[in-house]
């Protein structure tokens, strides 16, 4: 296995981070602290990202649903193209300041599409919002092609269910459109799950050694922030509950000891060996000035992930800093300059 990444934070100030390697080059979006486009970096290193030239492909529209709060945007490749999963609000998007039990943003799914070989060039189109099979708030969409199957793999809130969100999935016609109805996979339920809010959110899928490993992330954004994880069979139907096994322990966390505080929202790519990278978001304190959504400093950082002899990961710790970070709630440049 190869080494860990060398410097971390690998993007300074960009939450919910996705990364994807294709052909040699890694390509990276996140959610903007502005929550007012979508970006996207390359870089032939993990670590050269945050030098990287940030380029805006996408930006908020004046009026209408995607008009507000532009999240967890995620870059994939499915048959020749690329894709961009994001969410969006309207201007009047629901409560910011503590949304109670049932009151939430007003978020749903859209997707963007490039056929050009390069997605820095060409034209992103607008697909429009992906039809979940009901009107409710939706988010943190994203995509995995298993055995030529794309799969999508959301958050999104039931009415008739204590929470914010519960994790759905469905197999795709198109990459905007479902082929089948959304099934639930997971709704919070464990202690660390419904710290704050009742949250089950930001999913991402690793295939790996015949098994199918489909973490999340729970409770509110803060400390108690935290990852989890379901496990299926590679070759199981992926679409019936009873093939996914749900760990009732977080198993990524808080740790004091290296200042890293509520890691979550992550992504998985590999090393230029084939080695699996976990890629997440960390604050480094606890103590937040105003509405922690308007916070930017969630930091995108990625470490290797090992397995075990079983073939079941080994998802340890946050990995300590080695490039400054900035603690004010000043946006920074694209460069990260401060």
């Amino acid at each position: 296995m190869t080494d860990q990444v060398t410097i971390n934070p690998i993007v300074l100030q960009r939450a919910d981070p996705c990364v994807l390697r294709h052909e040699g080059t890694y390509y990276f979006t996140g959610s903007h602290p502005r929550y007012d486009r979508i970006v996207l970096r390359r870089a032939d290193r993990l670590e050269d990202l945050q030098a990287a030239e940030e380029v805006t492909v996408w930006t908020k529209h004046a009026t209408g649903p995607q008009s507000q709060l532009i999240w967890a945007p995620e870059i994939h490749r499915v048959d020749g193209a690329w894709y961009i999963y994001y969410a969006a609000a309207p201007v009047d998007h629901g409560t910011v300041d503590a949304p109670s039990e049932n009151e939430t943003f007003n978020h749903r799914i859209f997707v963007l599409e490039n056929t050009a070989e390069d997605p820095f060039d060409g034209e992103w189109v607008e697909r429009g919002q992906v039809d979940t099979g009901w009107e409710s708030f939706a988010l943190d969409a994203t995509s995995v092609v298993i055995d030529g199957a794309q799969y999508l793999v959301w958050a999104q809130q039931d009415l008739t269910v204590r929470g914010h969100s519960n994790l759905y999935i469905a197999r795709m016609s198109t990459p905007w459109t479902l082929a089948t109805p959304a099934v639930e996979l997971t709704r919070p339920e464990f202690d660390w799950e419904i710290e704050g809010f009742w949250v089950n959110e930001g999913p991402s899928v690793l295939v790996r050694g015949g098994r199918v490993f489909l973490t999340y992330s729970g409770a509110a954004t803060g400390v108690d922030y935290a990852m989890g994880v379901l496990t299926a069979d590679a070759d199981a139907d992926l679409l019936d509950p009873a093939s996914w096994t749900k760990s009732a322990q977080p198993v990524f966390v808080s740790d004091p000891s290296v200042g890293q505080y509520g890691p979550g929202h992550n992504s998985f790519t590999e090393t230029p060996d084939g080695d699996a990278v976990l890629v997440y978001h960390a604050r480094t304190y606890t103590e937040i000035s105003g509405d922690p959504l308007w916070d930017p400093n969630r930091h995108a950082r990625a470490q290797v992930l090992p397995f075990d002899a079983d073939g079941s990961p080994l998802w340890g710790t946050p990995v300590p800093d080695t490039r400054p970070t900035p603690t004010s709630t000043e946006v920074l440049p694209a460069d990260g300059a401060f």
